[in-house]
């Protein structure tokens, strides 16, 4: 992948972050773009799409989950990273199931960041020029967003959650949260059962 073609958007109302990752990701050949509402970057985003958004959760005016609603509106399909602390965790939550692609949290670990965007570009443009994917003929599929049904995949697949994660470019706790998620809406009660339910065909278990 051609770094000099990667590029971010980075959507803070903190000086000291924006400055902090803009500085961490020009370092490393990407075309860095920063705002500081939500607002302006909705605005910037109407003359093109970057490869990554990196989002703050909590701003004045539109906050991120917001802008997460917005940019689902707009089939926006490159990954947003959420910023999170320690104790936005359960917002955090709310955000991958609003679409976002994965957290970051604080403190920020500039290579363990770095990374983990490359991956995330990398699973995006994979995942888009591939054909096929996970079965969709069984009880409960339609219920999946497309995220879902890429762990899904994984999932029926055998990887582990760190092998998943790896694959599609996430973390393993992000795994967890949509493993969860997956469960809860086929019905199944365990990784077997929902096994199972996937090849079979066949509604959960009573």
């Amino acid at each position: 992948m051609n770094d000099e073609s990667l590029s971010i958007h980075i959507v803070d109302d903190d000086p000291s972050v924006r400055d902090a990752l803009t500085v961490i990701f020009d370092i490393e050949g990407f075309d860095v773009e920063a705002f500081e509402t939500g607002d302006s970057f909705m605005v910037r985003l109407d003359e093109g799409e970057p490869d990554c958004v990196v989002l703050d959760v909590h701003m004045p005016g539109k906050s991120g989950i917001e802008i997460l609603r917005l940019l689902n509106g707009r089939e926006f399909t490159k990954p947003v990273f959420v910023i999170s602390g320690q104790g936005d965790i359960p917002m955090a939550v709310e955000a991958i199931k609003q679409g976002a692609h994965d957290f970051l949290e604080k403190p920020f670990d500039a290579e363990t960041v770095v990374m983990r965007v490359r991956d995330a570009i990398a699973a995006n443009r994979r995942n888009r020029s591939a054909n096929g994917g996970p079965k969709v003929d069984f009880p409960g599929a339609e219920e999946l967003t497309p995220r879902e049904r890429e762990v899904l995949e994984q999932i029926t697949a055998g990887a582990s959650n760190k092998e998943a994660g790896r694959t599609l470019g996430i973390s393993p706790r992000t795994i967890e949260v949509h493993r969860a998620r997956i469960m809860e809406k086929l019905g199944a009660r365990n990784a077997a059962d929902l096994v199972r339910i996937v090849l079979t065909g066949e509604p959960p278990e009573a």
